[in-house]
């Protein structure tokens, strides 16, 4: 799956069409700890020096909860999604409303409220 779908991405062959798809494809990248994609996919004004990973939390399930524009048509959308993980061996979720914006043609990733 990570082949079709995000791997492409994550490799720069082709770009996400959606605001979700690039939602799904920065989930698939911090659970494989890809620094150099999320920050390309960070948009320059918000995008901070480095990313940090933590060593304990390994992220295991992405729902998306509500997506609001962000289509091939659009220049903005909001995604929001709930991101499960483990911390060691303690389960946990992470829940966001992200924005998105196209930058140089392509979406990226503006900031998210966690709440």
């Amino acid at each position: 799956m990570y082949r079709e779908c995000c791997g492409p991405v994550h490799r720069g062959e082709r770009r996400a069409e959606t605001a979700e798809e690039l939602m799904r494809s920065r989930y698939s990248a911090f659970a494989r700890r890809d620094e150099e994609y999320l920050l390309r996919s960070w948009h320059p004004a918000t995008r901070p020096e480095r990313v940090g990973f933590d060593d304990r939390t390994r992220w295991v399930r992405l729902e998306i909860l509500a997506v609001d524009a962000g289509g091939p048509g659009d220049d903005r959308g909001t995604v929001e999604f709930r991101a499960h993980y483990l911390d060691g061996t303690e389960p946990g979720e992470l829940h966001e409303v992200s924005r998105f914006t196209r930058h140089d043609g392509a979406w990226v990733y503006v900031r998210g409220k966690v709440s």
